[in-house]
């Protein structure tokens, strides 16, 4: 394919993750290709690489990319929460990963080389997500353990993610659960509970 130049880098940035975005919601991490991306886009792989640094930096921005329309999902939600809003962040994070199984199962089967740095331009886009969870978790706590908000949201985070993988996976099937997502409801609430 020849060279281009109809785009500046920002567009092109822009183009590459939206055509990545799209592939990978269809195919899933194993069936991802950067040259498949670079076609559908019209331009070589090594202009890709020109914008992205690496297969690992393209990953990195697509997966951020997830990371912010799930924040922006859950938020949303919670806009039209009720009262329960605990109940409303369990039912979003297994909502979104259902309806963006490909998506949202690439955050974690992408991984960065054994040591290397996760980038500081990523960082605060996935953490949108995480804080919009700790202040709904602070809320519930009595105002002397609200400190503690940031620990408990990770665990509780990892719990319904467990849940949730388990769910997506069929695990809880051969386990015979057949409420995942009120099984980590329960488990959150017990948490918050003793908290």
């Amino acid at each position: 394919m020849g060279r281009r130049s109809d785009h500046s880098r920002a567009e092109l940035e822009e183009l590459i993750l939206a055509a990545g975005h799209t592939l990978l919601a269809e195919t899933g991490y194993a069936g991802f290709s950067a040259r498949e991306v670079a076609k559908r886009v019209g331009y070589s792989v090594g202009t890709l690489y020109n914008v992205f640094e690496s297969h690992d930096d393209l990953m990195l921005a697509i997966n951020t990319r997830t990371f912010v329309e799930w924040a922006a999902w859950i938020s949303a939600r919670l806009e039209r929460a009720g009262e329960d809003r605990i109940a409303v962040l369990v039912d979003s994070y297994f909502d979104f990963a259902t309806a963006n199984r490909n998506l949202w199962m690439a955050i974690y089967d992408h991984r960065l080389p054994e040591g290397a740095a996760f980038p500081d331009r990523y960082a605060q886009d996935r953490r949108t997500l995480t804080l919009i969870v700790e202040q709904e978790i602070a809320r519930v706590l009595p105002p002397e353990r609200a400190h503690e908000a940031g620990p408990l949201t990770r665990s509780l985070l990892a719990t319904v993610h467990g849940h949730c993988v388990f769910a997506l996976n069929g695990t809880f099937a051969l386990l015979e659960e057949r409420h995942p997502r009120d099984a980590a409801l329960a488990r959150v609430r017990e948490a918050l509970a003793a908290a």
